[in-house]
């Protein structure tokens, strides 16, 4: 079942748990996706970037979730740069639209928003935005401190733009790290305390189970993950190739979708959203 990831995550803020969100990018991790949330009864949010198409992610999410109708999901497009494949994505069928414009300067990153929450509402998709930067791994010690969020602007952003869920940047960052990621939970707790609509960590990966854990138990109900999900689907079609005489492609894609799968079943779990749907 489909649905809007604005349900998904106010259930998650009032009970108290986190909801994986896989990037997904072909048929094996849409499947993947949704047979982890169908063993473990868990919500799940299919978060699809724009360049990977989303007029053929959809159809794909459209036909697990009717192969699997009890599983409850929501699909998303992650780091929406224009208004342009907002809209693509609302008409490919998506039920929320990340509008990413965090590197702009406050008014326009509301304006701009703003115009998307007007749109997306209209027809009942949710909405997803960022304040603060999460910036990518490979330059984190440079760009950690620049990019976190601030409680004040985080609470008038809310209020002019009407979004549904915010992305907070407290210490996370996209890829591989360089460096030991170290989350503030101090900047956490205080916008935990002072924000009501669900919070959202992007940077899942790499971050360690230890902070991720207490990242939901301060305020946290969306996940972004994808690399941990990636290197783990790696590492078993390495397994496969290396321990079978022969190979086939069809095998190869399945032994690293068991891998990808396995790795978000792993985090479900810690994020205490099984048996949540």
């Amino acid at each position: 079942m489909l649905v809007t990831m604005k349900s998904i995550l106010d259930k998650a803020k009032k009970e108290g748990y986190g909801v994986a969100a896989p990037n997904v990018f072909n048929m094996e991790s849409v499947r993947a996706a949704f047979e982890a949330a169908n063993e473990l009864k868990a919500p799940v949010i299919i978060d699809v970037g724009y360049g990977v198409g989303v007029e053929e992610m959809s159809n794909l999410t459209y036909y697990y979730s009717k192969k699997y109708p009890e599983v409850v999901a929501a699909l998303n497009l992650d780091h929406g740069q224009t208004f342009e494949e907002a809209v693509a994505s609302i008409r490919a069928g998506f039920t929320s639209v990340m509008a990413d414009r965090s590197t702009l300067p406050y008014e326009e990153n509301v304006a701009q928003v703003k115009e998307i929450v007007k749109m997306a509402h209209a027809v009942g998709v949710s909405v997803e935005a960022e304040l603060g930067h999460v910036g990518q791994g490979y330059e984190y010690e440079k760009t950690r401190n620049s990019g976190l969020t601030k409680p004040d602007e985080a609470v008038n952003f809310i209020k002019d733009t009407d979004i549904d869920c915010l992305a907070v940047a407290v210490g996370t960052s996209h890829g591989v790290y360089t460096g030991t990621p170290y989350l503030d939970f101090n900047l956490l707790d205080e916008l935990s305390k002072r924000i009501s609509i669900p919070l959202v960590l992007h940077g899942g990966s790499g971050t360690g189970d230890e902070q991720l854990e207490k990242a939901v138990k301060k305020g946290i109900q969306k996940i972004n993950l994808f690399t941990d999900l990636s290197m783990a689907g790696l590492e078993t079609l390495e397994e496969y190739l290396d321990n079978k005489e022969q190979h086939n492609l069809p095998e190869a894609f399945m032994a690293g979708a068991e891998g990808y799968k396995q790795k978000l079943i792993h985090y479900m779990r810690l994020f205490g959203s099984n048996g949540r749907a």
